[in-house]
């Protein structure tokens, strides 16, 4: 299952809402190009599709001068009530391994945009967090913020006396140094983790009720049945392709993010009357301009965002769509503007 399969409640864009207008940004500048309306952020009612809260989480980090380490400090407003339900669910398990069952069955419903895994290696418990296929600084974005909300929801589970063995980051440190419950984050892992004393799986958890629990799971069960994104596999396609901060894939990553084969999505787009090159290179058009206007991106930065395998490539691409070089359309939009260098 992928997070583009399901739809989503608004409590985590009214957070991130929220988020921004602490920072003095109006939600109308937040909620912008989102199909979002302000008033949907309260109404049970309503879901939105994964796409709708990237594109308010890429305007947040646009609009808002973020500090180092921004998605942890979001990551951590996330308590059980942010996510209903699911939430529910969780502090109603017998033992927190049973809440850490419940919780890996149905992310889906929650608002987790990295790819969840569950280990152990000798005394500890790793949760692992796989990160999405985005634009950098909204990727670190939603790394962080996965990983505090994860550990936040232990904290609630477990009591004050919950503590980490290891917290980690793939990438290079920030400036500064930030604890996250008893450890300092670590930087240059080989992947985002969580490590905690396995032990602690076994600890009954004082919310526990079977009856609640067992009707927890069983409305989980049918919500996540009923947020199934039933829309065509054209539309699907589409959708994850005009996203905001998706590097743009070939047909073997789209059908990674769509958890299909490569050859169970060509049939299902045959049979929409569509075929994914075609797809792909109306939104590489229709985001190279865009991109270009952004001084602070080089011709190598764009032609990668767009998929293209080198800076060469695209610059033939877009000579066929407009007639003259990337190059000289930007300086034609921008005056001076160049291109690092690139």
């Amino acid at each position: 299952m992928s997070y583009w399969d399901f739809r989503r409640s608004p409590a985590s864009v009214r957070l991130l809402v929220e988020v921004g207008l602490e920072h003095g940004v109006p939600a109308e500048r937040l909620l912008r190009g989102s199909g979002v309306a302000a008033a949907q952020l309260d109404d049970p009612n309503v879901e939105l599709a994964a796409g709708q809260e990237l594109r308010v989480a890429a305007n947040l980090l646009r609009l808002v001068r973020s500090p180092p380490r921004f998605g942890i400090d979001v990551g951590l407003r996330y308590r059980f009530s942010t996510y209903g339900l699911w939430g529910y669910g969780l502090i109603s398990s017998a033992t927190a391994a049973d809440a850490l069952r419940l919780a890996l069955r149905f992310v889906p419903l929650t608002y987790a945009f990295t790819r969840l895994g569950y280990h152990e290696e000798g005394d500890w418990a790793l949760l692992r967090f796989d990160e999405p296929d985005l634009d950098p600084e909204l990727q670190r974005f939603m790394v962080e913020r996965d990983l505090a909300a994860a550990a936040m929801l232990m904290r609630e589970l477990l009591g004050d006396d919950f503590a980490l063995t290891r917290a980690a980051l793939r990438g290079p440190a920030p400036p500064g140094s930030r604890r996250l419950f008893g450890v300092e984050i670590g930087y240059g892992a080989d992947h985002h983790h969580l490590a905690f004393d396995r032990r602690l799986l076994s600890r009954p958890l004082p919310g526990a009720n079977p009856v609640t629990a067992a009707m927890c799971h069983q409305l989980c069960t049918q919500l996540l049945e009923r947020r199934r994104e039933t829309a065509s596999t054209a539309s699907l396609v589409r959708r994850y392709l005009a996203t905001p901060g998706v590097r743009l894939p070939d047909l073997d990553g789209m059908a990674r993010a769509l958890n299909l084969s490569p050859r169970t999505l060509k049939r299902r787009l045959q049979a929409d009357g569509q075929c994914f090159r075609d797809l792909l290179a109306q939104q590489r058009r229709s985001r190279a301009d865009d991109l270009l206007r952004d001084p602070r991106r080089s011709l190598t930065e764009i032609a990668d965002q767009l998929g293209f395998a080198d800076l060469s490539s695209f610059s033939q691409a877009y000579k066929r769509w407009y007639g003259v070089a990337p190059g000289s359309r930007r300086r034609g939009d921008a005056g001076s503007v160049s291109d690092r260098g690139d």
